[in-house]
């Protein structure tokens, strides 16, 4: 790790690194902001400032992990950005309290998550693969309706009365750009190697963009309930936007809705228990080693501190990044140079306006497509964590209750649950993922163990 090989070795792996994180690390934003937009005026102003603030606590997280600072941090090959994980309950705090309670509840959020990174090495047993798998299928499934709804138009495109700027909310042209992208994506994956292998959302992302674009040049338009001509992709936030731009400090004034901070609270506990697996995944696949608590702990509570940060930025938290941990397992390269220069890279980026803005001309049809991908991903690595245990009785009840309430919970009418207080709908209502992981956790916890050979030995008995 501390190797000093010459910038012409660093610099294609650090590209490598770059292109796998870079479209992810800015999606999540994006996501959000189209929530803020249709309930609370989010301006597109707005929107490339939570862009570049991703940008910028990325970078910030991802030095804190490369160069500790006293315990924080783990001194391990590590690409840190902002995560998918979270974006079921930001899009339900975002959707009900708006920008500043999304910001205070990461606050405490962070605090909470940096506690048990202190604890980490005595709360782990709690958090078995039969229960975090369970929290990670869960939050795969949850997204699947967010990028449907983006391959679709985008969310509540076109069905808000007297909205002049709405697109014809589930136009073909939208499915098919969406479409287009994931075909492209799939392709990258599943056929191409090295560079394209690894940008393959990012070429995904291209390819729809240029139909998108093509469908605007040479179709006839559309249009919207006014008559007005509609065009997918619109230049205007980037034409507009500056080149250079420095994070602002508090651009959001933190507030603390009680429902809201108890439900982050929450995610940020199961994401920090998750962080272990990311951290042991690298050490396994880059060093041939287990990860020592130490190092487990430090990357835990760097990333609850740039979490903490980025609240007070406007940045949405971070996690480590699984398809760098992949790239890091792949080419065995472990120098933490290569990844200081992916750092920069990222930091580069984050002083860009014109950069965010960039990316919020995407069509959200292109961003649903290259999306819901990564959203299966997501939902098979809890089913790998899941299987990775015997699947007993006993452990296949506690999986299947926790999905079948988290998810089972929100598909009904809100009204079910009206003569309930608003911070119960709030946190066992409103997000799948909280519902299942209390679920799961607690029946981990209350029912006894037993192995499948215990199982079969008691149905024999019974046969007897």
């Amino acid at each position: 790790m501390d190797s000093n090989p010459s910038l012409g070795k660093c610099l294609p792996i650090s590209l490598q690194h770059f292109l796998a994180m870079i479209v992810g690390n800015t999606l999540p934003s994006i996501v959000l902001a189209g929530t803020l937009a249709s309930k609370h005026g989010f301006t597109d102003a707005d929107k490339v400032n939570l862009i570049q603030a991703g940008m910028f606590i990325a970078a910030i997280a991802t030095f804190l992990q490369l160069i500790p600072v006293l315990t924080v941090g783990a001194k391990l090959p590590l690409i840190i950005g902002v995560s998918f994980s979270y974006i079921p309950v930001l899009n339900e705090i975002g959707k009900n309290y708006g920008i500043e309670a999304v910001m205070g509840a990461q606050l405490v959020g962070a605090i909470a998550a940096f506690i048990v990174g202190m604890l980490i090495g005595k709360i782990r047993k709690f958090f078995p693969p039969i229960v975090s798998g369970t929290v990670v299928l869960t939050i795969g499934l949850s997204l699947y309706s967010v990028a449907l709804n983006y391959m679709a138009g985008g969310n509540n495109v076109g069905r808000i009365a007297g909205q002049s700027d709405a697109v014809p909310f589930g136009n073909w042209r939208f499915w098919v750009v969406a479409l287009v992208t994931l075909s492209v994506v799939l392709i990258c994956n599943m056929f191409a190697k090295g560079y394209m292998k690894l940008a393959a959302i990012l070429i995904g992302i291209v390819v729809g963009y240029a139909v998108a674009l093509g469908f605007d040049t040479f179709l006839e338009p559309m249009k919207n309930a006014d008559g007005q001509i509609i065009k997918m992709i619109n230049f205007k936030t980037f034409t507009d936007s500056n080149w250079f731009d420095l994070p602002k400090l508090m651009p959001y004034k933190p507030s603390f809705p009680g429902a809201a901070v108890a439900t982050m609270v929450v995610m940020f506990v199961v994401n920090a228990v998750q962080a272990v697996g990311d951290i042991s995944s690298t050490t396994i696949g880059g060093l041939d080693r287990e990860a020592t608590d130490k190092e487990i702990s430090g990357g835990i509570k760097a990333n609850s501190v740039a979490s903490a940060i980025g609240s007070l930025i406007g940045a949405l938290p971070p996690a480590t990044y699984s398809q760098n941990v992949g790239i890091v397992a792949m080419t065995k390269v472990v120098s933490l140079k290569v990844f200081k220069i992916t750092g920069a890279l990222i930091l580069g980026a984050a002083f860009l306006p014109k950069f965010g803005a960039l990316m919020l001309t995407v069509p959200q049809a292109v961003i649903g497509g290259a999306t819901v991908s990564v959203f299966a991903q997501i939902t098979m690595s809890g089913m790998k964590l899941i299987t990775s245990e015997e699947l007993s009785i006993r452990n296949s009840t506690i999986v299947g209750l926790g999905v079948a309430l988290g998810m089972g919970i929100t598909q009904i009418s809100k009204a079910a649950f009206y003569t309930f207080p608003d911070w119960f709908s709030m946190i066992f209502v409103s997000s799948p993922v909280i519902l299942a992981t209390l679920v799961v956790f607690t029946l981990n916890l209350i029912l006894p163990q037993k192995s499948l050979a215990e199982e079969q030995a008691e149905r024999d008995e019974m046969e007897k």
